[in-house]
């Protein structure tokens, strides 16, 4: 046995360093995976656009001949399990919906009262989440802390003069990471109305305008930090994204009483509908695979606000084009 292997095995500092060799080594794999659904992404393109062309009975595209026959090939043999494209976010949410998530949420060094007070709102959005108080931890030691407390997603608050406007979403242990812009941040005491006793049940989830590739990506994030609601539950949230800008919303409901309450098919003009609180606009301006802790990680997607022609990157412009006419 080598003295490296000897050392790995007797002391608590080996044992540390075990640790971080395997976490390289995972992350060294699921970044493979990444760089092979990027190559075969053109191949399944490719086969769609061949598979929708013989379906239509029309012309097969011209960048498509020459390839047409070995393509024609492929398709014959797919089955149900080649026939979609396996993705390597499937292996970063493999729990989602079948394992409850466990959040930590906190924040930046030295928060302010009203920072604290959004943090504790914050923290009552998610059931099972922890909050923690900041204190004088590094961000390296934080997500060690997570991590050995099989922590699922670790969300962290930033400020500026007193008013928060970050957010990170880090998904554990290895990403993805996303972050958002905060604008628009109103507390439950600052709501008009005096809100109810907030209900800690598992809400029911309302997704709007998140057609595109990097909006369904943003979905998944965020649908990964609830768990499943339960179909008689009370408690709805929001995130409706127009013009990559996402309106977060938090409402309770009641149903009525009698012939179409409980047990029956309510009636949608009847349910009565209270705001809860917190409310708060996020704009996503960076989407990274990796944890906040790696160096070097690679980018999935930016902002650059400065383009001459910026597309809307989570809503597919048909569905704009839509809520503009019918609005």
């Amino acid at each position: 046995m080598s003295v490296l292997t000897t050392f790995c095995h007797r002391s608590p500092a080996g044992h540390w360093f075990s640790m971080l060799r395997r976490n390289a080594r995972l992350r060294k794999e699921y970044l493979y995976k990444k760089a092979l659904e990027d190559r075969e992404a053109t191949t399944f393109e490719k086969k769609r656009k061949l598979e929708k062309a013989l379906a239509d009975n029309k012309a097969i595209p011209t960048e498509l001949r020459g390839e047409d026959k070995k393509l024609r090939k492929v398709l014959d043999l797919a089955d149900d399990r080649t026939k979609e494209q396996k993705k390597a976010m499937d292996d970063e949410y493999a729990y989602l919906g079948v394992k409850d998530p466990k959040v930590l949420v906190t924040t930046s060094r030295d928060p302010s009262s009203r920072l604290n007070q959004f943090l504790k709102e914050l923290r009552m959005l998610f059931p099972g989440a922890q909050r923690m108080n900041r204190g004088a931890y590094i961000v390296k030691d934080l997500m060690s802390l997570a991590r050995n407390h099989e922590m699922t997603d670790v969300i962290l608050i930033h400020e500026h003069r007193g008013e928060p406007d970050g957010m990170v979403v880090c998904h554990l242990p290895f990403g993805p990471t996303a972050y958002f812009g905060l604008s628009n941040v109103v507390l439950r005491h600052d709501l008009a109305e005096k809100p109810p006793t907030m209900s800690e049940a598992n809400p029911h989830l309302v997704f709007h305008g998140f057609t595109a590739k990097m909006g369904l990506r943003v979905k998944t994030i965020l649908q990964a930090l609830f768990p499943p609601a339960k179909q008689a539950g009370d408690r709805v949230m929001t995130f409706a994204n127009r013009h990559d800008t996402i309106a977060f919303r938090h409402h309770s409901f009641v149903r009525p009483k009698g012939p179409a309450g409980d047990g029956h098919k309510s009636k949608a003009n009847e349910v009565t509908l209270t705001e809860n609180g917190p409310r708060f606009t996020m704009r996503l301006f960076r989407v990274e695979l990796g944890a906040i802790d790696m160096k070097d990680v690679e980018v999935e997607w930016v902002l650059r606000p400065f383009f001459n022609r910026q597309r809307e990157a989570m809503a597919l412009p048909e569905d704009e084009e839509e809520e503009q006419g019918g609005s």
